[in-house]
């Protein structure tokens, strides 16, 4: 078959409220997901055994953390979807890491997703969308809402997805310190915060920049806070940048967005903190803000 390429976005959380804790430890949220043009690049071609190549600036980074091989979330999300669908496997993945890792962009939980759905075409499956969004839980959390990656209202444990609709800049730049930050560590501060869980917020037919910068927060900015201090610093710097709309943590941090109202304001800005900051990874991009299909 012809090889196939697929782009692995990166996830950002406009907003993300905690609104409880099931009995089994996990949190519930409430939180606006968007997705953005570029990200990690997954490749798939024939193979006569299965195998698994990583590659790109961030696949050091991630063998480091286990997810070289079996550890992979996607190959672990390859062998799933051959299993329940009893298909050879015999294909060639290679991933090519662009983004950081435990960056609180939900890149492997994108990568899963992506891989789910690339394959899914490679082989004509015509998957009941339920099942594979079951499948896509039994891997993690966030890869349920990455197989469609377009603006989402996301609630439960992240398995409730709804589409919305978004008025507001497309143009957004990630920066990252070049520390990672565990996402486990964040949420145990969290815990240990005692901060109140949030209440569900309304629905509304449009979200926009004024509703999401007054009405909403990333509740985990404080434990991540308290996890890695300089995270502060960040956000006041990004806050401060000319043409800046709004500068947050996303998902558990430490990676921080800022959006802008074009596409030239977010160059010069990284150009600006390129140079002032040479150990900041930075990532000018555009989000998906259409509703998909």
């Amino acid at each position: 078959m012809k090889p196939l390429t697929r782009v692995a976005p990166a996830k950002v959380n406009l907003f993300l409220h905690l609104t409880g804790r099931r009995p089994d430890g996990y949190h519930l949220i409430d939180s606006l997901f968007v997705f953005t043009e570029g990200g990690d690049r997954v490749y798939l071609q024939d193979g006569l055994v299965f195998s698994f190549t990583l590659d790109g600036r961030f696949a050091g980074a991630l063998k480091n953390a286990g997810g070289a091989g079996d550890g992979n979330l996607m190959v672990r999300a390859a062998r799933l979807l051959a299993r329940e669908t009893n298909r050879d496997l015999t294909v060639h993945m290679r991933l090519d890491k662009k983004l950081p890792v435990a960056a609180g962009l939900g890149g492997g939980s994108s990568d899963a997703a992506t891989l789910l759905t690339a394959l899914s075409d490679w082989w004509g499956l015509d998957m009941d969308p339920e099942r594979l969004a079951a499948l896509a839980l039994s891997l993690g959390a966030d890869v349920p809402a990455c197989l469609s990656p377009h603006p989402q209202r996301v609630a439960g444990i992240g398995e409730i997805c709804t589409p919305v609709r978004l008025d507001m800049p497309s143009h957004i730049m990630l920066v990252n310190p070049g520390v990672p930050l565990a996402t486990p560590d964040v949420f145990r501060a969290y815990r240990h915060s005692d901060r109140a869980f949030s209440a569900v917020l309304e629905d509304v037919p449009v979200w926009d920049m004024d509703r999401i910068a007054r009405d909403t927060v990333n509740g985990l900015t404080e434990a991540a806070l308290a996890c890695l201090p300089s995270i502060a610093d960040m956000l006041d710097i990004l806050a401060a940048l000319n043409g800046a709309r709004l500068a947050r943590l996303s998902g558990s941090g430490p990676t921080c967005f800022v959006l802008f109202d074009s596409a030239e304001a977010a160059a010069v800005a990284a150009a600006d903190l390129g140079r002032k900051y040479p150990g900041w990874w930075l990532w000018p991009d555009r989000l998906r803000l259409d509703r998909g299909a």
